[in-house]
């Protein structure tokens, strides 16, 4: 069993203000049980079943606090013997073959592979925008496969965030405008916008940056904002089609920096593709497709 327990930052409170709390309140016990066991586990990884533990293994994960981050060994994608074809001309084009994977939640995976390879085909399944013809897809234990089309439809708004090759802005927004439509789309309350825009902007480094239009930033940054207003939502998972494929070698490892810091500070999972080799090394797994196949 693999466990990861951190804890994100503590809200620093003045002494003064713990001092004129009431003698009552601060005489009584803050954390329960549940907190003080797994504040031993902070900061400490477990990497072998076989290493001696403390914690109470009745406690189930949802019951951990909110400062207390658990990332399970419970794949967030699973694919199974998964199929698609497209009638072509009167001829059946079989485009995946059988295609096997999980992801687990926090890692960065790529699907490598050539032009026609079919990784754009799975990406789009991953994320609900296509159905396999045979196989089965699970998102979170759900089984996205057996969904309808509207039920596909709000899962994506509300669960999975997508980043297109072409950047996908609106060209006569700005980066902000452009962020805060998709929490429009999402239905978050209005009273959240600006502090949520501005710390997705701030997250992908266009703090300074944050009120010019596309056509104002450079291709790094298009790609920045993209990625920002992918994740102003909160999604789960977020899928990339080439995100690096219009940039250059400089421009590519800032976004793939980019990538692994929104791992960390915001709980997401990402699948992209690629067929750039001199990114692979930062990913926490790489798929290689050959002809619908993984080799």
């Amino acid at each position: 069993m693999r466990r990861w327990l951190r804890k994100r930052p503590v809200d620093e409170a003045p002494e003064a203000e713990n001092d004129s709390l009431p003698a009552s309140t601060q005489a009584a016990d803050p954390e329960p049980e549940v907190i003080k066991q797994a504040d031993k586990w902070i900061d400490t990884v477990i990497l072998d079943s076989d290493v001696p533990t403390s914690i109470d293994q009745s406690i189930e994960p949802d019951m951990l606090p909110d400062n207390i981050i658990h990332k399970s060994l419970e794949p967030i994608l699973e694919v199974r013997d998964v199929h698609r074809s497209f009638q072509v001309g009167g001829q059946s084009l079989h485009v995946l073959k059988g295609i096997h994977m999980e992801v687990l939640p926090g890692q960065l995976v790529m699907l490598k592979g050539r032009s026609g390879s079919g990784k754009t085909t799975l990406l789009n399944m991953l994320g609900g925008l296509d159905q396999p013809s045979e196989g089965e897809i699970y998102f979170r234990g759900q089984t996205l496969h057996t969904l309808s089309d509207k039920r596909r439809t709000v899962l994506r708004r509300d669960q999975i965030g997508f980043i297109f090759q072409a950047y996908a802005l609106l060209p006569l927004l700005s980066a902000w405008e452009n962020v805060e439509l998709s929490l429009r789309m999402a239905s978050v309350p209005s009273r959240e916008w600006k502090e949520r825009v501005a710390h997705c902007l701030n997250l992908v480094g266009l703090g300074k940056r944050m009120h010019h239009r596309p056509f104002e930033l450079s291709g790094g940054e298009q790609q920045r904002v993209a990625i920002a207003k992918a994740i102003a939502h909160r999604p789960h998972l977020l899928l990339a089609d080439e995100p690096t494929a219009n940039l250059d070698s400089q421009m590519g490892a800032q976004v793939m920096a980019v990538f692994r810091n929104i791992i960390e500070t915001e709980n997401v999972t990402i699948c992209m593709t690629t067929h750039d080799p001199t990114i692979l090394e930062v990913a926490d797994h790489v798929y290689e497709m050959v002809d619908g196949q993984f080799v």
